[in-house]
């Protein structure tokens, strides 16, 4: 069994989807690991590391020969992966509602496409899944790059010559991100609030220490879709919601909004209106504006002002820290493989309800019910 990390190919991609230490874990288990020259450079690693782990270190066909499982960040493009066995597994995030038709080469290709961003989100599978891994740094990032755009400071500060008010920080959106933006906007000494369309996070806000900023006496709404994410809300309560933001957001300093919503484009969050009501110098960091944004008039890749406000709008947050997130990119992809590994065929095995979950393509077709019906 053999497995190859590549070398990511995407503009801007620093992340790599293996580490020495995943390299060691594989080759514990009876497999090969032959890792891409220069796969980990932006991320801290050096080929030399990767070698005294255990690696064959080469160019991208001997890389690639006679791979059976091929490890991604980002999908590879289908064209580049010549010479790996028949029927390779290519693991890796594969965005497969926006990249079909790569997801279509792939299984005329006659790869085995897994599809690590559909991965359940069920107590056994954790441990695998990298949507949550990278949202957590995430989370932890927007509040930096809101800090490096505010020209003010966090914390309240008393000194001789008068006190420093604390910023205002409102999260919209309480996932893994979101959550772990609130806990570091408030070890910056920001005051903190946050929304979720979801009740069940009232709670969870709370405990962070911030404010919780719900809409109440709309009954029956709990936006909670399947696997713990949102799902869309009615009418009556979008109305509601945009009334209670609408009279928040005029207070805040700092606004970072992180909700999406699965194969479908991110929920509009923020108007220009509600911009516009902002005080000038405030800062908004839009996490899904890849996704088409959460705020009106956010640009992918770019940090833009309108009404005196910053939008920041960065492209890839994750591979903003990258040695962070690969080591917990590289870990979800080893405890995947791993938890399914057979000892007598060297090789993992997947069971039905991970493996159906994930699998986008196999025997020349896509066979997803998720893709399929999309």
């Amino acid at each position: 069994m053999k497995i190859a990390i590549l070398k990511e190919q995407a503009a801007g991609e620093r992340r790599v989807a293996g580490t020495p230490e995943t390299v060691k874990k594989f080759i514990a288990l009876g497999a090969s690991v032959a890792v891409e020259a220069g796969a980990g450079a932006t991320a801290s690693i050096a080929d030399d590391a990767y070698v005294t782990a255990g690696a064959s270190v080469g160019d991208r066909a001997a890389t690639l020969a006679g791979a059976d499982i091929l490890l991604g960040v980002q999908g590879p493009d289908p064209a580049s992966l010549g010479g790996a066995a028949a029927g390779a597994w290519i693991v890796a995030g594969l965005n497969p509602f926006g990249e079909r038709a790569r997801v279509d080469a792939y299984a005329a290709g006659g790869y085995e496409a897994l599809a690590m961003e559909f991965m359940p989100r069920i107590t056994r599978a954790q441990s695998m899944d990298i949507l949550s891994s990278q949202s957590n740094l995430s989370g932890y990032k927007a509040v930096l790059d809101a800090a490096a755009e505010y020209d003010r400071a966090f914390p309240m500060m008393m000194t001789a010559a008068g006190t420093v008010s604390a910023a205002k920080c409102f999260v919209m959106g309480v996932g893994v991100a979101g959550l772990q933006a609130i806990a570091t906007a408030r070890r910056l000494g920001a005051q903190v609030s946050a929304t979720d369309v979801r009740a069940a996070t009232k709670e969870q806000i709370e405990s962070l220490g911030a404010k919780a900023i719900f809409v109440e006496k709309v009954a029956g709404i709990e936006g909670e879709g399947t696997g713990g994410y949102a799902t869309e809300m009615s009418d009556e309560y979008k109305a509601a919601q945009a009334e209670l933001v609408s009279s928040h957001i005029a207070k805040q300093d700092i606004v970072i909004t992180t909700a999406l919503i699965p194969g479908r484009p991110a929920p509009r969050l923020i108007s220009d209106a509600q911009i516009a009501s902002m005080k000038p110098g405030s800062v908004i960091v839009d996490l899904a504006v890849e996704q088409g944004g959460n705020v009106e008039g956010a640009v992918a890749g770019e940090v833009v002002v309108r009404h005196g406000v910053k939008i920041v709008g960065h492209r890839n947050v994750p591979s903003r820290l990258a040695a962070d997130t690969s080591a917990l990119f590289s870990r979800n992809l080893y405890n995947f493989l791993s938890a399914f590994w057979d000892k007598d065929k060297n090789a993992p095995v997947l069971d039905e309800e991970i493996g159906n979950a994930i699998r986008l393509t196999q025997g020349g077709k896509v066979v997803n019910e998720r893709l399929l019906a999309s």
